[in-house]
């Protein structure tokens, strides 16, 4: 199976007439607006650290287009042009419109990074990430615990907005369903983000305990989707094949998808979701002699991206997934663990079988699963007083990912 790239995605001046995206007949749904951008098939690629980078975004948008984000990049250090950050937030020339998720805690950092962006014309489009669950970010009040915090969580996204409205440039929320069961905050963040001016909103049906453990709950995003009446409802979670993302839609009325784990070396996904949104049939799933082209693949993009030395070790945690459910040795497995160049990966990639067809192991979950947390990690007293307005201290990380 090889790219395809029938969808489009197409960025318009405020002051010009929007281009037009019309689906094929049959397609399974509508248009995605996201400010004066039209995305069709109604997709985006989730932001995952030390995942979205250049290359693999590259390598998934030769599949199919949406919206694809950058890695997710903190606004002090974008602010302080940390050189990690700076590097982090490149764009192939074929990234249109550029997306950029920023993680923030303090109001006033926020709005000086959406500005920096605006001025400097970094990115076309801003996600503010809030539903991060991971103790490092939580533990300073940020990610999936700040909408606790709703005045807060309000004057973080009323400051971006007002600082990237006059250029055009629009800004989404992609959020958790709260904390834990006894400290819901979506329905809340919904009505605040909508009423503060963003383009869409995002929900991922997990809260922060859960981690990536268990099962999404979509009937959250359908309840959002009824609450947020006037900006798109995108749905986050468990979304491993195409089918999942029509099911997403017809039980929950949201009007796209964010697609995260399930496309962990899987990139031809986002052909199965173009074909699945047009009302195509699905393409013929890739056998191993396929799938070992495209590892190949990003393998030679990532090394263009980040050199040769660095690329095919960034390579190396993507190969598990690659291989998921194909018959593959342990001593293989374990060489191609270790591969250190491009001449060797292509060497240990034709010893396998590569005659093997898609095997229904491959399907299901991937990436990070897990049990739930024994507790989410908060500043100390975060949970006394919701409607408090407080920047913990010492509360932006330094350094940019996350």
């Amino acid at each position: 199976m090889g790219p395809v790239s029938t969808a489009t995605t197409h960025r318009t001046a405020p002051v010009a007439t929007p281009a037009r995206v019309v689906p094929p007949p049959g397609a399974k749904a509508d248009v995605l607006n996201i400010g004066p951008f039209q995305v069709w098939p109604p997709v985006v690629l989730a932001p995952m650290a030390g995942i979205t980078n250049t290359s693999f975004r590259g390598l998934c948008r030769e599949f199919g287009a949406g919206l694809y984000v950058c890695e997710m990049v903190t606004t002090r250090a974008l602010v302080a042009r940390d050189w990690k950050t700076m590097e982090m937030i490149r764009f192939g020339p074929q990234e249109q419109p550029r997306s950029l998720q920023l993680y923030g805690v303090d109001p006033v950092i926020v709005g000086q990074a959406v500005r920096m962006v605006v001025q400097e014309n970094l990115a076309d489009h801003i996600d503010l990430n809030f539903g991060c669950p991971v103790p490092k970010v939580t533990r300073k009040g940020g990610g999936s615990a700040l909408p606790y915090k709703r005045k807060l969580f309000e004057s973080i996204v009323r400051a971006a907005v007002r600082e990237a409205a006059p250029a055009g440039v629009p800004v989404t929320v992609k959020m958790r369903i709260g904390i834990d069961e006894d400290h819901i905050t979506f329905t809340d963040a919904g009505r605040i983000a909508q009423d503060s001016g963003v383009a869409a909103v995002a929900l991922h049906g997990r809260t922060a305990i859960q981690h990536y453990s268990g099962h999404a709950d979509w009937s959250a995003i359908a309840k959002l989707k009824e609450i947020v009446t006037d900006i798109p409802v995108l749905g986050n979670g468990d979304i491993f094949r195409a089918s999942d993302a029509l099911d997403m839609m017809a039980r929950t009325g949201c009007d796209g998808v964010v697609v995260g784990r399930g496309c962990q070396g899987r990139p031809w996904l986002f052909a199965e979701l173009a074909a699945a949104f047009d009302g195509r049939p699905a393409p013929t799933p890739p056998d191993l002699r396929t799938v070992a082209g495209i590892l190949q693949r990003h393998a030679e993009l990532l090394c263009v991206e980040m050199g040769p030395d660095r690329g095919i070790r960034d390579l190396r945690k993507h190969i598990a997934w690659y291989l998921k459910g194909f018959a593959a040795g342990s001593e293989i497995r374990r060489e191609l663990g270790m591969v250190s160049g491009l001449d060797q990966l292509a060497t240990l990639l034709s010893r396998l079988d590569l005659d093997q067809p898609f095997p229904d192991a491959a399907e299901g979950p991937r990436g990070r699963q897990g049990s739930p947390q024994g507790r989410v990690i908060l500043p100390y007293g975060w949970l006394d007083d919701p409607d408090e307005m407080v920047v913990p201290a010492d509360a932006e990380l330094d350094a940019g990912g996350g």
